[in-house]
């Protein structure tokens, strides 16, 4: 039985024991059950900064000679950062149409204090860490996102054996760490059903339809998100209609879909967009191993739904600059943890922690979390095809300048 089946019986479990047990039980369930998934959280908690970090920074050497960075590397990173941006408002947009979870108050005092948001050349101050130390200590995500950018461009400046010793460290470091999160998602059904019962016991029915909604605007968000951004991008750059540009990549976007893998789907990905979309191998071989490690934007438009539903469910107001701050650090968040298991929820714990939502609320989606990431993981490999078609119609057009 695969995790994603185990952490969805533990989300029916908590449902069905919660209501069974009615709110007569909420002191027991408080006292022993849910201090269980306090410490799930921790766990969640503790691995934040350290895969940030890491994952980072070998993401960034991974590049190898920082003039790759050049003309396709900046163009790819930035395009890719873009959509991200784009996937995580159409996911507000959705979710402010459908406003999920709007009316089931789970507050627990009546009112949530949220950190207020600061202005815009703060967040920009605050991205620079005078101290990373500190940074890391406190877990303020932007200031360590910056600092690993640049540890990781300050390696390969260095290059040679020195730069060898830090990036196998650093990747060794990643892989430790990529472990630790698989156990402590190995935990996740019991976290999910000691988190979610309390919840159940107090709210009763009325938490389930909520989530139903969040699924379907996820679902919706992402049909968006592929039709206008991405069969526009195949259209303008490489001249292919929505129909062609989605049957040339529709055995990548299944096997996304049933395998919820990236690197899973690369393979396919690759073979579809060379003989079916006309791509370079050169510039595909290189876009789309580059897309399967930072390209997110399932998992972007994922937070921006989940985020706003939980600030809904907490019955907390998010202002236009909590938004901001969501996107701009689910954009630079969706490098650092690419390839980590259980990356949707980390990813969302990160987002969650800097505007200052209950991170209690990650219980409300990890149940449903498989279906999401179907959708999620699909629509990030979709993403990975109409990027690669752009910078390979990129690279003729520059082939075409330079013997001219």
């Amino acid at each position: 039985m695969n995790l994603s089946v185990k952490i969805f019986i533990a989300l029916v479990l908590a449902v069905v024991v919660g209501l069974a047990a009615g709110p007569d039980s909420l002191g027991f369930i408080n006292w022993w059950v849910a201090p269980i998934g306090t410490i799930f959280i921790n766990l969640i908690k503790m691995m934040i900064v350290p895969v940030v970090l890491t994952s980072l920074v070998v993401g960034m050497t991974s590049l190898g000679d920082t003039r790759k960075l050049g003309r396709i590397g900046i163009k790819t990173v930035l395009l890719y950062l873009g959509t991200t941006a784009v996937a995580i408002a159409i996911g507000f947009g959705v979710a402010g149409l459908v406003h999920p979870g709007l009316g089931l108050d789970l507050a627990a005092t009546g009112e949530v204090k949220v950190k207020e948001a600061p202005g815009i050349m703060q967040v920009f101050v605050a991205m620079v860490p005078a101290n990373p130390v500190e940074a890391m200590a406190k877990a303020q995500i932007l200031p360590i996102i910056v600092f690993a950018l640049f540890v990781g461009v300050g390696i390969l400046q260095v290059g040679g054996e020195k730069a060898q010793i830090l990036i196998k460290f650093f990747d060794a470091a990643a892989e430790v760490c990529y472990k630790i999160i698989g156990l402590i998602m190995e935990l996740a059904p019991i976290g999910v059903f000691c988190l979610l019962l309390p919840v159940v016991v107090k709210n009763g029915p009325a938490v389930l339809l909520p989530l139903l909604s969040v699924i379907g605007c996820v679902a919706v968000g992402c049909a968006i998100h592929a039709v206008v951004v991405y069969s526009t991008l195949a259209k303008v750059w490489g001249g292919h209609t929505p129909m062609q540009f989605f049957k040339g990549v529709s055995e990548a976007m299944l096997i996304a879909f049933t395998t919820c893998s990236s690197a899973a789907t690369l393979p396919i990905n690759m073979k579809n967009c060379q003989e079916k979309l006309g791509v370079s191998r050169e510039v595909s071989s290189f876009v789309l191993p580059l897309g399967a490690t930072i390209n997110m934007d399932g998992t972007a438009l994922y937070m921006g739904v989940c985020s706003l539903f939980i600030a809904n469910v907490f019955g907390i107001d998010l202002s236009f600059g909590q938004m901001m701050m969501i996107v701009l650090t689910g954009t630079l968040a969706s490098i650092g943890t690419a390839g980590v298991p259980g990356a949707g929820l980390i990813m969302l714990a990160m987002v969650l922690s800097t505007v200052g939502l209950p991170m209690e609320g990650l219980a409300l989606v990890a149940g449903i979390d498989r279906v999401l990431d179907m959708f999620r993981t699909c629509l990030n490999i979709t993403g990975d095809a109409a990027v690669t078609i752009v910078m390979d119609e990129e690279e003729k057009k520059h082939a075409e300048t330079a013997t001219a």
